[in-house]
């Protein structure tokens, strides 16, 4: 089953959604405030990811919390994308044995059809 992470409101994941309803995929939607993203999820996805592509250094969240002065090791984007899961780029969607992340639909055309 297709999974869906995000905010309702954020431009990628409805891009995202509109993709995946108008290609017929079957996913369910997972929004990031409502149920909170745990560090064994974040670690599953990280088998299929890289770190720095789950880790979202250009929003509000990471500057707001100034995290580029902490210079953040492996183990501490990790920690901080399970405390606060807004700093996780936008839209993850996992699939049986793969992630996706962001809006890529070159990606999407490859691995959900």
């Amino acid at each position: 089953m297709v999974k869906v992470y995000g905010i309702k409101n954020c431009d990628s994941v409805r891009k995202a959604l509109k993709y995946l309803k108008s290609h017929g995929v079957e996913f369910e939607f997972i929004d990031f405030r409502e149920t909170p993203v745990s560090e064994s999820e974040i670690s599953q996805w990280l088998k299929y990811c890289e770190i720095d592509t789950l880790f979202n250094t250009r929003g509000t969240t990471y500057r707001t919390l100034k995290l580029k002065e902490l210079n953040l090791d492996h183990g501490g984007k990790k920690a901080w994308l399970a405390k606060e899961n807004m700093l996780i780029k936008r839209p993850v969607i996992t699939l049986d044995n793969d992630v996706i992340v962001g809006y890529n639909e070159n990606l999407y055309n490859e691995k959900l059809q």
